[in-house]
């Protein structure tokens, strides 16, 4: 039975992230290439602004904001699921190779694939989620030993090693390809959050309405992996089962995300984290408050490089790296 103070603690720190999510959504709507003051934001919502602010709010800068809170969701469900299975605090979708082997399957799909925009839209998350799968499975292969199970060292020193060949694939497949091309996948590797329209949020959203609640629904079992391989199976849960399962559920979660923004790392490592420490390891606690900061980070990032720097500004893959990298650091020595 969980404490009632940790239930009502998770439930304020759930109030306060929703209330930032929605200050810094208000920041971003006003700021941008084409501001807009934030007394007009609240009118040209409802329908009584003029022909540019409303084109600025509804074309641009919402979709962009939905787009990037349901990837940073995504993501931070995705490492949340990773670590419980893992046992590794180390574990993400970005640095274990994921997210590459979705940005692989992209990319090759991209190049090589004719296809309609409208469908086009739709098919990058299946596309992705085959990608990552592909990968996923590749480490679990070399990750896995069958007397002694999962080698958390072994899982991030495969992953990276992982990531860094099929970066190097990814270079040798977009070498000969067009310019154009060649610039899309740049933005995509930079983490540039490139699917901010309203089909993007149409083809991400079907994968988080029914993968959140499952992995709500998965949450105890998540707890029990966490223990000892002889103490799960003692409770009667079947091992392979359960852990392919959700690693299928996180692959899914990742590749959704990353089809829409691009190859965006250690949202799924530091929000697990910071959930923990807020409300402490039990997932059915801790998931949602590492959902909501994994989008109100992402949102952060996203808000502030676009700002940043005129007139482009900063992809919000490298802000994340900025903040995300010398935590990894900073876990990899104290763990």
């Amino acid at each position: 039975m969980i404490h009632p103070d940790l239930v009502k603690k998770q439930r304020m720190v759930v109030l306060v992230l929703t209330v930032l999510i929605l200050l810094t959504s208000f920041f971003s709507l006003s700021t941008g290439y084409s501001s807009i003051s934030y007394d007009r934001i609240l009118p040209a919502l409802f329908g009584e602004g003029t022909f540019k602010e409303e084109f600025v709010l509804f074309s641009v800068r919402l979709p962009r904001i939905i787009v990037t809170l349901l990837a940073g969701m995504a993501l931070a469900l995705s490492g949340a699921i990773l670590q419980g299975i893992t046992k590794n605090d180390l574990a993400d979708p970005g640095i274990i190779g994921i997210n590459a082997g979705a940005g692989t399957a992209i990319a090759v799909f991209y190049l090589y694939f004719q296809i309609d925009t409208g469908g086009f839209v739709y098919l990058l998350p299946l596309v992705a989620f085959i990608g990552a799968c592909l990968t996923a499975g590749f480490i679990y292969f070399f990750s896995y030993q069958k007397h002694t199970g999962f080698q958390p060292v072994r899982l991030v020193l495969v992953g990276i090693g992982t990531a860094m060949a099929l970066s190097g694939a990814m270079v040798m497949i977009i070498s000969s390809a067009e310019r154009q091309k060649v610039d899309f996948i740049a933005k995509w590797l930079s983490g540039n959050i490139w699917g901010a329209d309203w089909p993007f949020i149409a083809a991400i959203l079907p994968w988080l309405i029914v993968l959140i609640p499952f992995s709500l629904f998965k949450a105890n079992r998540l707890n029990i992996l966490g223990l000892s391989d002889s103490v799960s199976i003692s409770v009667g849960l079947v091992l392979n089962k359960e852990r392919v399962l959700l690693l299928m559920t996180a692959v899914a979660l990742a590749a959704a995300a990353v089809s829409v923004t691009g190859g965006i790392a250690f949202i799924g490592l530091m929000a697990p984290h910071l959930a923990r420490a807020l409300v402490g390891p039990r997932h059915q606690l801790c998931i949602p408050v590492a959902i909501l900061l994994g989008g109100f980070l992402l949102l952060v990032a996203d808000s502030l490089g676009r700002n940043l720097v005129d007139p482009d500004g900063i992809s919000a893959g490298i802000m994340t790296a900025l903040i995300g990298a010398p935590y990894f650091i900073y876990l990899l020595m104290k763990k």
